[in-house]
């Protein structure tokens, strides 16, 4: 994450917080979780964007597949938010 984040905010200028879920707590614990086990070794999470305001989840954007790219992408997310 340290590295995507230098790549893609490297003056922390955004406000964007990049955070890891390592173990998939978070993950599990908003039901995005997918068994990947026989192509990634174990849990992994569904493709999903958030947005957050003022500490709350405004939208939700989940892949209807697990991992493509649509719903999610940043310009549709922004295009509705």
């Amino acid at each position: 994450m340290k590295a995507w984040a230098s790549a893609l905010d490297p003056s922390s200028a955004s406000g964007i917080r990049f955070l890891a879920d390592p173990t998939a707590e978070f993950t599990r614990a908003l039901d995005l979780a997918f068994d990947g086990g026989a192509v990634f070794g174990g849990a992994r999470s569904k493709r999903y964007a958030l947005v957050i305001e003022d500490g709350k989840v405004s939208q939700v954007h989940v892949e209807p597949d697990n991992t493509g790219v649509d719903v999610s992408t940043a310009e549709k997310v922004l295009k509705d938010w």
